[in-house]
């Protein structure tokens, strides 16, 4: 088990890519580096000519230095929670000031149309997450990892977020949840969403995190109107009558939150994880994809451009 990720650097020379088996998880407190540190970090990755499955990879970067854009997608970590999201973004272009920065919702199929190059065949088969019963332990957890599927003027059923999004069942979601537990509300936090009028044969859904194809998925709802809401949780509020409302994210709260987690994430030296490896076991098969390691210099650095993306945020 891995959490792939795909680094891509381009600039007048061209483009290289980068992949790593274990950067998905903190690839944004690494982006929170700002240019002068994280692209030299990114470009310690191992080369890689070929690709992982569109559906494999859980997060992922273009860093365009020429046309200074900045594109990205991840599947966890503060960037990703409802909670701390809009104010992950916020410090994120604080620290790459001058640079556009644009989330791929549609993930690294995203990245690849961007790069000019051919999507990939989408995979038929759909693994939903299973609907939850109203005391589930799950909906104790302050961030429950969970979508939420509200139908009509009345149904409300918490879904779990471990695997596709609703959406992508297309109609076939409806008779599926037609006996599950109707939740009546749910005014917790949440990672997606969905919000279906059968009456209008309309859909609106929403996501946090990416989904590769998204952009596509209304294909699966013929005769359907379908309007995708990015990131945008109060769209779903506003189509549902509030029947979905979750707590409003503290801006404060968060940008700190954010920041500390940045710096930790930086405190300091990282050493090279693959020559450990290759030295405590000489007779193993060590892959290439680990993080490159981090010097003092790199570390002290990058903690600086969060300090100074975080003054910017807060307006200090």
């Amino acid at each position: 088990m891995g959490n792939r990720a795909v680094l891509v650097l381009s600039g007048p020379r061209g483009s290289t890519r980068h992949r790593s088996s274990y950067g998905a998880v903190g690839l944004d407190l690494d982006l929170l580096a700002g240019p002068e540190a994280a692209i030299p970090f990114l470009r310690g990755h191992v080369q890689e000519d070929g690709w992982y499955p569109d559906d494999m990879v859980e997060a992922g970067v273009l860093a365009d230095e020429a046309r200074r854009l900045l594109l990205l997608f991840a599947g966890e970590g503060p960037i990703a929670s409802l909670r701390t999201r809009a104010a992950a973004l916020e410090l994120l272009r604080c620290a790459w000031p001058g640079w556009e920065v644009r989330w791929l919702y549609d993930g690294q199929s995203g990245l690849r149309t961007h790069l000019g190059l051919a999507p990939e065949e989408a995979d038929a088969a759909v693994h939903p997450g299973p609907a939850l019963e109203p005391d589930d332990e799950e909906l104790d957890d302050p961030d429950p990892l969970v979508a939420v599927v509200t139908i009509g003027a009345e149904r409300c059923h918490v879904l779990a977020d471990i695997a596709d999004h609703p959406v992508e069942e297309g109609p076939a979601l409806l008779e599926r949840l037609r006996d599950a537990p109707d939740h009546g509300s749910h005014r917790l936090r949440a990672d997606a969403g969905i919000h279906v009028d059968p009456g209008r044969r309309r859909v609106g859904w929403w996501l946090n995190t990416a989904r590769a194809r998204g952009r596509t998925l209304a294909a699966r709802w013929p005769g359907w109107t379908v309007e995708f809401w990015e990131d945008r949780w109060a769209e779903h509020e506003r189509a549902c009558g509030g029947r979905f409302a979750p707590p409003a994210p503290d801006r404060a709260a968060a940008l700190a939150e954010v920041r500390d987690e940045a710096l930790e994430r930086w405190a300091g030296p990282r050493g090279d994880v693959r020559a450990r490896l290759v030295e405590a076991l000489p007779h193993a098969t060590i892959g290439q994809g680990f993080g490159p390691a981090v010097t003092a210099e790199r570390a002290a650095a990058a903690r600086a451009a969060v300090e100074r993306a975080y003054a910017a945020a807060v307006g200090t």
